[in-house]
């Protein structure tokens, strides 16, 4: 059983027609495994939807507390890309002694070339087959929680 943690980001983002921003309404992530035709067995937990530049010290300890309390020993966080290395930092110093992921994605679901659908499959594949550690899996890349650095001119994680 892998547990999915949901806490926002641009992959769970809308399109606010009658005003043309993007926000919240409810996550993607259970229609991302329908269109991927996921046969993992997963158990999703929505612990909140946020921008991630939105997110302080609070809503990563709640992402903490549900990583440590949780009876999997494999954990899928969907994140905002913005501050993914943030969170996995403070998951990383934890040493929690499970295989942790967070994913996001560049595009919202929503949009025609987007990301999404691609970085979620791959990033089940990762915690399934990783060690016991935190990662980040985006755009068939994986790195350490420690070596990862999002470069925001390119749009793409790069190591350390």
């Amino acid at each position: 059983m892998i547990k999915v943690l949901l806490t926002g980001g641009t992959i769970d983002k809308h399109y606010n027609e009658s005003n043309g921003e993007l926000d919240f309404v409810h996550s993607h992530i259970p229609e991302i495994f329908n269109t991927g035709r996921n046969r993992c067995d997963v158990e999703v937990q929505q612990l909140m939807l946020k921008d991630s530049l939105e997110m302080d010290d609070s809503d990563r300890q709640v992402i903490l507390d549900a990583c440590v309390s949780a009876e999997e020993e494999r954990l899928l966080i969907t994140h905002g890309t913005d501050t993914m290395v943030k969170t996995a930092s403070v998951l990383g110093q934890q040493a929690i002694g499970k295989t942790i992921v967070l994913v996001g994605a560049m595009v919202p679901y929503v949009f025609r070339d987007t990301d999404a659908v691609f970085n979620m499959g791959y990033a089940l594949a990762c915690v399934q087959t990783l060690p016991q550690g935190v990662y980040i899996a985006m755009n068939g890349m994986i790195f350490n929680w420690d070596e990862a650095v999002k470069n925001k001119e390119l749009g793409v994680f790069e190591k350390v």
